[in-house]
């Protein structure tokens, strides 16, 4: 066991043309936030700020954001697609660089988890699949809530080929946008995973099947994004871990991953990011990671309800590089300088988690930092 520091420097993209040096190990998470401008969805000065406030983080994940109108599930939701967009999030990647921190922005495709009503036409998916699922949206009486969402069609190759180039086309807007990099999701229940996993993917074609062609259009679209910005700024989010659709495993997903880790190794992504301990899940094993280690040397990232000692035990058994927090992100946005010196969190509770979606600076940027006495 190596004692590796929470604190010390790490670099992404050392055998790329451009790295990205971290100044520490703790990396704020992906949230969804829901608090753009209307029309467009656009980006604005209220996010900058936000983020800005969190820039002591080594890396900072921005919330999902969508890659197209129908990669849409969740109003309020910064896309990537247009110029307004790519205007917008300048605004947070200045701050963010002026405050001396690194940004990622999450490339964001919800697939079944939405509804026509937000995506403006029907939801997409591996196949025509429908799970019992809720995502933030317009309601019936006016204002925003919980809306049930809308059965998927089967995506066509043409689909899958459009999806493919709205993820390039989104990556390059992301480095205009002055993003240091971009991390897909492929995880909970969203598109990649939809593809990934036996219950949800139904298709005879060469994207369902065996493990093979399951995680085909994972691989495709993080190659093709690597080789129009590089390898060194594109990373990817997965959570086989998490259950999807109901509370029975899948029993393919784990080696399923092992063989897509593989096959990522060649691409010298930035990081795997692995979501875990969320919604209903399985534990994950020190067999697993030890797995993980031997046909993945590249960086790994794992979040799900760590602690500062949970986070630095995976730093010095080799599991992980780097270590992501979510929640206390939101009430804790010198959540760094918190760990260093030892100083208690404030807590994420009741009224936060209300704060979560939608609204103003309430709940969003008025959290303070620690005053030591």
């Amino acid at each position: 066991m190596n004692q590796v520091d929470l604190f010390s420097p790490f670099t992404l993209g050392e055998h790329g043309k451009h790295n990205t040096v971290l100044n520490n190990r703790i990396v704020m998470a992906p949230m969804t936030r829901s608090r753009t401008t209307q029309p467009g969805d656009v980006p604005n000065d209220m996010m900058a700020k936000y983020y800005a406030q969190r820039a002591t983080a080594g890396l900072i994940i921005t919330e999902g954001s969508p890659v197209s109108a129908v990669a849409r599930g969740y109003s309020l939701t910064p896309g990537i697609y247009t110029q307004a967009h790519i205007d917008g999030w300048k605004k947070t990647t200045d701050a963010v660089h002026k405050a001396g921190g690194k940004i990622f922005i999450q490339l964001w495709h919800v697939g079944r988890r939405s509804h026509s009503i937000i995506a403006g036409e029907q939801p997409v998916a591996a196949s025509a699949v429908k799970v019992a699922d809720k995502v933030y949206g317009p309601l019936p009486e006016g204002g925003f809530g919980m809306i049930e969402t809308e059965a998927p069609r089967a995506m066509s190759l043409e689909d899958i080929a459009q999806t493919q180039a709205d993820f390039v086309q989104a990556a390059k807007n992301a480095i205009e946008a002055g993003f240091d990099g971009v991390e897909i999701h492929g995880a909970h229940g969203y598109l990649f995973d939809t593809f990934m996993r036996q219950a949800s993917n139904q298709r005879t074609d060469q994207y369902g099947g065996n493990i093979e062609n399951r995680m085909r259009f994972m691989l495709e679209t993080l190659q093709a994004v690597a080789d129009a910005i590089g390898g060194e700024k594109v990373a990817v989010r997965v959570s086989p871990h998490v259950l999807e659709g109901g509370k029975t495993p899948d029993t393919e997903i784990k080696p399923l991953m092992i063989a897509a880790l593989a096959k990522m190794m060649p691409m010298n992504l930035a990081y795997v990011h692995f979501s875990e301990n969320i919604s209903e899940f399985e534990p994950v094993t020190d067999e697993f990671r030890q797995q993980v280690r031997s046909v993945y040397s590249n960086p790994i990232m794992v979040a799900g309800k760590l602690t500062q000692h949970s986070a630095q035990a995976l730093l010095n058994k080799g599991y992980a590089d780097l270590v992501a927090f979510g929640t206390p992100y939101v009430s804790n946005p010198d959540l760094v300088e918190r760990f260093k010196q030892n100083w208690p969190l404030a807590e994420f509770d009741a009224d936060a988690r209300l704060t979560l979606y939608g609204g103003g600076e309430a709940g969003y940027t008025d959290y303070p930092a620690y005053q030591a006495s």
